[in-house]
């Protein structure tokens, strides 16, 4: 951690709100004093920020996160100008430079919108700015948001190819068990999901968040799993955590480094629909060299069209992979159980193709016999 180019921060409302629900101008201006100390060290730091609802419920006379979206979008919109307002003031005492980026699920939902967030943070970056990078609340709705920011943290530090990204929260790392409860110890570090398969955990989060501690092991799952380690600690650890002090909880990345590409297709990308595959097709997709031929798929789901996201699932309805289909939903049913020797003389040249590519296809959950 301490020798990492480039790492992104982040940081939850819990740990930038007061005990009355308003910014914790303090706390921020603590957390700006280290990452610019780490910039002025000639490092680069992405900074995804929480904050933007909390930060609006005062002015608004909100006593705690609202529960309905209108009036979160309304809060989200008040406190995102207070919130980078304060991010530009902290950071301009050090000679720093910052560039907010606001983004929806959409902007990695539509692969464009995909491209243009990393060109944009990638400039960024070049320039000697320390990117602010938050969800959009008060555009986004139910259907297409991140949710937390941790999810988001995770996709971001993939999309710069960040060397490790560091969770700030209100805990000083991960436990066995509620860090309540007697008893419970935290856990110092983690070499692979194993290690922790019997930790519980809940996915509730603070009064002024809504990312708990389920949702922050799925970020990390995220960034371990394309390469890149995490550190989950209190947000008053962060200096330690950043100089590679042993605080709070080390996550070492268990897989090796994907393409952009990839990464949008297994967590990014809003599926169309499904394809039901056969326990033969499921065989052969996870062992991760085999294209989805149409005589694999006992079914089709949903509306989408050619080069649309879809879900491979088994018999059982259990998601195994998502990829691009090279097909439109209405023709696929035509093509089912069939070889593509059959297809290419029944149909002609073109329709002896793979419906999902191997090139176009990332496994979502790991091998096992079927």
């Amino acid at each position: 951690m301490g020798s990492a180019r480039r790492v992104v921060v982040k940081v939850g409302s819990s740990s930038l709100t007061a005990a009355d629900g308003r910014l914790d101008v303090q706390a921020l201006r603590d957390l700006v004093e280290v990452i610019a100390a780490r910039h002025a060290a000639g490092h680069q730091v992405v900074l995804v920020t929480s904050g933007a609802i909390a930060a609006g419920l005062g002015p608004l006379g909100l006593t705690s996160r609202p529960s309905d979206l209108a009036t979160a979008q309304a809060a989200a919109s008040v406190g995102q100008g207070l919130l980078v307002a304060r991010y530009t003031e902290a950071f301009a005492a050090h000679g720093i430079r910052v560039g907010q980026i606001l983004l929806t699920a959409e902007d990695t939902v539509r692969r464009g919108h995909y491209k243009n967030a990393q060109r944009s943070l990638e400039r960024l970056l070049d320039l000697g700015v320390v990117p602010v990078v938050n969800e959009n609340d008060a555009v986004a709705t139910d259907e297409i948001r991140f949710g937390d920011n941790d999810r988001l943290a995770a996709l971001v530090s993939h999309l710069v190819r960040a060397d490790a990204m560091v969770l700030l929260t209100d805990v000083d790392g991960l436990y066995d068990g509620p860090p309540s409860r007697p008893g419970t110890r935290q856990i110092p570090e983690v070499r692979s999901p194993a290690d922790i398969e019997h930790v519980e955990v809940t996915g509730r989060g603070s009064s002024v968040g809504t990312g708990g501690m389920l949702t922050k092991l799925e970020s990390v799952s995220i960034a371990t799993q394309s390469g890149i380690p995490v550190v989950l600690t209190r947000s008053s650890n962060v200096q330690g955590a950043l100089d590679g002090t042993p605080v709070g909880t080390w996550f070492h990345a268990t897989g090796r480094r994907t393409t952009r590409r990839r990464l949008w297709l297994a967590y990014a990308a809003k599926s169309r629909g499904r394809l039901v595959l056969d326990d033969g097709a499921v065989r052969a997709v996870l062992g991760g060299s085999a294209s989805l031929l149409p005589a694999g798929i006992t079914g089709v789901e949903g509306e989408f069209e050619s080069a649309d996201p879809v879900e491979l699932v088994d018999t059982e309805g259990r998601v195994v992979a998502r990829g691009l289909s090279a097909y439109d939903a209405a023709e696929i049913p035509g093509l089912m159980g069939q070889t593509t020797g059959d297809l290419r003389d029944a149909l002609g040249a073109g329709y002896d193709r793979a419906v999902v590519h191997r090139d176009d296809l990332v496994l979502v959950r790991r091998p096992r016999k079927v």
